[in-house]
C-alpha cells in the first residue's frame, strides 16, 4: 500500500512485541491453530483458524491491556487505571488490572449486554454505567482520568496496546511457518498494526489484510486520502470492529505495512458465524468471524495461494444477540424460508399446503394466518410460513413445487 501519515507518530518494533511476548508468558494463552476443512475445499488453498476467541476473558485484548498496564510507573499504578468499553477491552483491561494489583474502573453505555458487564465485574472492575452510545462512555471515562489522575488505557492507539496484540502474529508464525496470508478483522486498527509489526519483520513475503465491516469501514477512505477520516454513525453488527475514527498510530502502521483492507457484509458476517458454529464448533463473535465472511465472500482470491490464517478475534458475544444473528445466518445461507401466500378461506386448505411442503422436505417452524386484511378476497386468507430449508437450491425447489400446485407465493 505504502501510505504515509505526514506526522510523526511513535514507533512499534519488532523488538517491542517481542519484549511483550516474554512479559505476557504465563498470563495471556497460546491461543490453538485450527484447520477449516470446509473452507480449504472452498478456497482452493489450507485455511486455518487462530483462535483468539479461546484467549482468557474471551479475546485478544488481554494481551495489549495487560503490556500497557504493566508498563505504567508506580506512582502511575497507585492512580489507577480507566478505560470505557462496551465489552471485550473493559474485560481485558479488568483482568490485567487485577492481575497487577492495579485498581480499575471501567466506563460502560447504559445498554451493555449484562453478561459483559457482569464479566467485567467479576474480573475486579468497578464498573459505571453512563451514556446511551460508546462516544458518551469514553467522554466520561477521559473526564475522570482528568479529575482523579487514572491512567487512560485507550483500546488501540498506544504503541505498548499494539505491541502487545502483536504477539498474536509471532504465534501465527510459530504454528504456521509456511503461511502466505493473513486475514485479520480491523475495528481501530491495533490487532492488525500489531501483527503487521511482527510478521513483515520477520516474513515480508507473508500478506496482511484487514477486512472491516461495510457499515464501519473507515479504513478504505482513510487510506485514500492519507490521513484518519471518521465514519458518520456506523452500523454493523459486529461491535468489536464498530469503530468511526482509526487510531493515529495504527493507522501509520497499516498504510505503511498491509496488503488491503477488504470489506464484507452483515449477510456475510451472519453467514460466518453459523460456519463457526456449524462446521468447527467455535463460537465466535461478529466481530471475530469477519477474516472468515471475507473467506466466504471472494473465495477465488486465495486459490493456490498457499496456506490462509484467518484470526478468530474474540468469542464474546450475547445470547440474545447469537439467537438474531443465526436466524440471520440461517436464511442468508438458504436454511430459513419466510413465506406468504394466499389459500382458499376453506377446511382443508391449510392441510393441501402443508402437503406440499411435506412433498419436498420443507420443515414447517410457524405458521399464522390473516383474515382481517382489506387486501383479500372474501374467500381468502394469508397464510405466513416460516420453514427450515436446506439451502439455496432446496429454496428455490420449494418455492417451485408451490407454484406448480397453483399457490401465488409473496416472499
Amino acid at each position: 500500500m505504502n501510505y504515509r501519515v505526514p506526522v510523526p507518530v511513535p514507533q512499534v518494533i519488532l523488538d517491542d512485541v517481542r519484549g511483550a511476548q516474554k512479559m505476557l508468558s504465563g498470563v495471556a494463552r497460546v491461543t490453538p491453530m485450527e484447520n477449516s476443512r470446509h473452507l480449504t475445499a472452498l478456497t482452493g488453498s489450507p485455511v486455518h483458524f487462530k483462535c483468539e476467541n479461546l484467549q482468557r476473558t474471551g479475546s485478544f485484548k488481554l494481551r495489549g491491556a495487560y503490556v500497557r498496564i504493566a508498563g505504567l510507573r508506580p506512582e502511575q499504578r497507585a492512580a489507577g487505571v480507566v478505560a470505557a468499553s462496551a465489552g471485550n477491552h473493559a474485560q481485558g483491561v479488568a483482568l490485567a488490572s487485577s492481575l497487577l494489583g492495579v485498581r480499575s474502573t471501567v466506563f460502560m453505555p447504559v445498554g451493555a449486554p449484562l453478561p459483559k458487564v457482569a464479566a467485567t465485574q467479576e474480573y475486579g472492575a468497578e464498573v459505571r454505567m453512563h451514556g446511551q452510545v460508546v462516544d458518551e462512555t469514553l467522554a466520561a471515562a477521559q473526564e475522570y482520568a482528568d479529575r482523579t489522575g487514572a491512567v487512560f488505557i485507550h483500546p488501540f492507539d498506544h504503541r505498548d496496546v499494539i505491541a502487545g496484540q502483536g504477539t498474536v502474529g509471532l504465534e501465527i508464525l510459530e504454528q504456521c511457518p509456511e503461511v502466505r496470508t493473513i486475514l485479520v478483522g480491523v475495528g481501530g486498527g491495533g490487532l492488525a498494526a500489531g501483527i503487521a509489526v511482527a510478521v513483515k519483520a520477520l516474513r515480508p513475503d507473508v500478506k496482511v489484510i484487514g477486512v472491516q465491516a461495510e457499515g464501519a469501514a473507515a479504513y478504505p477512505p482513510s487510506l485514500r486520502v492519507g490521513h484518519p477520516v471518521s465514519v458518520d454513525n456506523p452500523v454493523t453488527m459486529a461491535d468489536g470492529i464498530k469503530v468511526g475514527r482509526p487510531g493515529d498510530i495504527p493507522f501509520h502502521i497499516i498504510g505503511d505495512l498491509l496488503d488491503g483492507v477488504r470489506t464484507v457484509s452483515e449477510d456475510a458476517l451472519s453467514s460466518a458465524l453459523l460456519l463457526c458454529l456449524e462446521r468447527a464448533k467455535l463460537v465466535v463473535e461478529p466481530a471475530g468471524c469477519s477474516p472468515v465472511a471475507a473467506l466466504l465472500s471472494r473465495p477465488e482470491l486465495y486459490a493456490g495461494g498457499g496456506p490462509v490464517v484467518a484470526v478468530l478475534s474474540g468469542g464474546n458475544i450475547d445470547p440474545l444477540l447469537l439467537q438474531r444473528i443465526l436466524r440471520h445466518g440461517m436464511a442468508a445461507a438458504g436454511r430459513y424460508l419466510s413465506l406468504r401466500l394466499r389459500v382458499a378461506d376453506r377446511p382443508g386448505a391449510l392441510a393441501g399446503l402443508l402437503a406440499v411442503l411435506s412433498g419436498v422436505d420443507a420443515n414447517v417452524l410457524d405458521v399464522s394466518h390473516v383474515r382481517t386484511d382489506p387486501r383479500l378476497g372474501l374467500t381468502e386468507v394469508e397464510v405466513e410460513l416460516h420453514l427450515e430449508t436446506k439451502g439455496q437450491e432446496h429454496c428455490a425447489e420449494v418455492a417451485r413445487s408451490l407454484h406448480a400446485a397453483g399457490y401465488a407465493v409473496m416472499r
